[in-house]
């Protein structure tokens, strides 16, 4: 018997939770709430809340670890993107953009340049745009594919 599906959530900012919620009850996939502090998630047998330590990038190293090619990881963090690639996992932003193994390179250097350009501006930059409509469609559209590929497999 092959793996479960399971989708690792890099939960402390994720504003898409409800959504993978639904998706993932409707494909039977496992879900793995990771956050540094408790989170509520709803009471159901194929959701796990996961609190680790408050450590630096603990909750990073938990879903970098847990992950395989059986996983979809929500997450915002470029580098934890990074990671769960790297450990075959499939990934996915909150507004629904996929990372891939092509798409992380530059992903990771424009976060670098950025990271620079704010430390010279004495961070009088502003944030990303604010979630839309639009990028939970997007959101509920790509984590649909993506469980129906693995499913697949």
């Amino acid at each position: 018997m092959s793996a479960a599906i399971q989708i690792l959530v890099d939960a402390d900012a994720c504003p898409v939770k409800d959504e993978i919620y639904r998706v993932a009850w409707r494909h039977e996939a496992q879900v793995k709430v990771v956050s540094n502090s408790r989170l509520r998630v709803p009471e159901h047998p194929l959701v796990e809340r996961v609190v680790v330590s408050d450590g630096f990038d603990a909750a990073d190293d938990w879903i970098a670890e847990t992950a395989d090619a059986k996983s979809v990881v929500i997450t915002a963090d470029i580098l934890l993107a990074d990671r769960a690639l790297k450990a075959g996992a499939s990934v996915l932003a909150p507004n629904g953009k996929p990372f891939t193994t092509a798409s992380i390179g530059p992903a990771i250097a424009t976060r670098a340049i950025m990271a620079d350009l704010r430390a010279g501006m004495d961070g009088r930059v502003g944030g990303p745009p604010p979630f839309s409509k639009a990028d939970r469609s997007q959101f509920l559209q790509a984590l649909d594919t993506a469980l129906v590929r693995l499913k697949r497999g």
